[in-house]
């Protein structure tokens, strides 16, 4: 990690950024980055002052009258690089990553790929900023729609994925033109601050505006700042539903635009025709991947009554496979959650469970004594339950599994609609009709619809994101890149009448 991040016991200096320098700050409010894997200070960042948040945002706008004016391509060509520096930095990062957050090695590398991912996949978008072109109504006329870029683009990123939620935004945002202004979460601010590292020498080789790249570090106030500030175009949050509805109320009052990737409640349908051994690593990956702390993580189980008790004694065995450790220790498939909140809230959940009469297949717990460093590592539970429990509607961000029954597909599919959150779903089965059956209109009602695979992860190509609670935007793939542009309808007269609307005439 030195490579990428000094890792001091002094505060890190400071906790404002524009890619290309770090500025010094006047505050002396610090955020602590403890690692949920020992429960080590790995370090102490300086808060941004609303005095060095202003200080950015000048030199944000300032540097998108430049950076507009770049030709898409040529900033495609700059992400490339970027992509590149990751490449190189993917160990260290990755590393950094799973110590920080918690989750393990292999899913720490993995969120670093997923930055490369999508520099690969925005070098190609900044050459297919299409347009479109249309047949006018009026002789010698020609109509047109063309994209230009917004502005400065705010991105509250979740703890959850460090890096690779901002990346998703950053990247994409940059090919469009936009400049792009990072406001971490308080409980990762070092993987931020090591990415701000990575692209500088990448800006500075290319003459890159200051500014197109910025970081402000602190707490909630410094997102309240983003949510209301005029001169931020757009606003991408990811974050719990409680967040998103904030910021959306905050942005809207000021007529903005929000982005927004919420709560999730996935569920997985499991068919009388399903493969078993095709689903049971699906949702077991799916349930206690990042310690059950992603917002696709799946939640509920919904298995069709013939199979219940097989499906129900395979995941128990597969459970007691699991080994729960030292995230940077490949040899362990969970870590810790983030902190002591997020114990707590899984200890909240536990107890509703059991006093609304849940039976629990796996037991539940909390991990201490030898070999368990902090007081984060809890134990992947499985529970017994009935859709309609407040405790199943709501969203626990911990490893906490729902298992529930179901007789016919349309009960399945109510079951599975029927929560406030509309974010990943998927159904196994070898059964075509029920493949279709679900992925029709009258069937999942999320952003992410699959069949054969588990709820948990996403292909960079396809636009990431849900309905409902889950609050309607779309990140990454397909033709995401438009939420980061103003379209623009253009009329061009070549001709030497002047035909008005509707065939007034108006005479002179």
């Amino acid at each position: 990690m030195q490579s990428i991040l000094p890792l001091p016991t002094q505060p890190v200096k400071p906790g404002t950024s524009t890619g290309q320098q770090f500025w010094h700050t006047d505050t002396q409010k610090t955020i602590e980055s403890y690692s949920p894997a020992d429960g080590q200070l790995i370090a102490r960042v300086y808060a941004s002052t609303r005095a060095d948040y202003d200080r950015v945002v000048e030199t944000a706008q300032a540097a998108f009258v430049e950076w507009r004016q770049v030709p898409a391509p040529r900033r495609g060509e700059i992400v490339r690089q970027m992509g590149e520096q990751f490449r190189h930095y993917k160990r260290e990062l990755g590393t950094l990553v799973s110590y920080e957050m918690g989750k393990s090695l292999q899913e720490g590398l993995g969120e670093v790929q997923e930055i490369i991912d999508i520099c690969d996949f925005a070098v190609g978008q900044s050459r297919q900023l299409y347009g479109l072109s249309m047949h006018s109504e009026r002789p010698a006329h020609r109509m047109m729609e063309q994209w230009h870029p917004l502005g400065v683009v705010g991105i509250i990123s979740a703890f959850n994925f460090p890096v690779a939620v901002w990346s998703w935004n950053a990247m994409l945002a940059w090919v469009c033109g936009d400049v792009c202004l990072w406001k971490p979460s308080e409980k990762t601010p070092l993987t931020a601050l090591a990415c701000q590292q990575i692209i500088g020498d990448v800006l500075r080789n290319n003459n890159v505006p200051e500014g197109v790249s910025c970081l402000v570090t602190g707490g909630r106030d410094a997102g309240e700042w983003l949510a209301r500030d005029p001169r931020i175009a757009l606003v991408s949050a990811t974050g719990s539903t409680r967040m998103g509805k904030a910021v959306a109320e905050a942005v809207a009052s000021r007529l903005g635009r929000s982005l927004l990737e919420l709560g999730g409640n996935n569920a997985i349908i499991v068919s009388e025709h399903a493969d078993l051994d095709l689903a049971v690593p699906a949702i077991v990956f799916g349930a206690v991947g990042t310690a059950g702390q992603r917002c696709t993580s799946t939640r509920r189980i919904i298995v069709q009554e013939s199979i219940y008790d097989d499906v129900k004694n395979r995941l128990k065995n597969a459970y007691a496979q699991l080994r729960i450790g030292n995230p940077l220790d490949e040899l362990f498939h969970v870590g810790p959650v983030i902190d002591q909140a997020a114990v707590h809230s899984y200890l909240a959940a536990i107890n509703e469970i059991r006093e609304l009469g849940g039976h629990f297949v796996v037991e539940p717990g909390v991990l201490n004594g030898l070999g368990f460093e902090s007081e984060c590592y809890v134990r992947p539970c499985i529970a017994e339950a009935d859709n309609k429990w407040p405790v199943v509607q709501r969203e626990t961000f911990a490893p906490i599994l729902y298992l529930l029954k179901y007789t016919t597909l349309d009960d399945a599919i109510s079951q599975q609609n029927d929560v406030p959150q509309g974010l990943s779903s998927a159904i196994f089965t070898l059964n075509l009709r029920e493949a279709e059956r679900f992925l029709s209109v009258a069937g999942s009602d999320c952003g992410i619809a699959n069949v054969n695979i588990g709820t948990s992860g996403a292909e960079i190509g396809g636009a990431f994101g849900g309905e409902k609670e889950t609050g309607g935007g779309r990140e990454s793939g397909s033709d995401a890149w438009k939420a980061y542009m103003r379209r623009q309808t253009n009329t061009l007269n070549y001709g030497t009448t002047m035909p008005l609307a509707q065939g007034i005439t108006f005479e002179l």
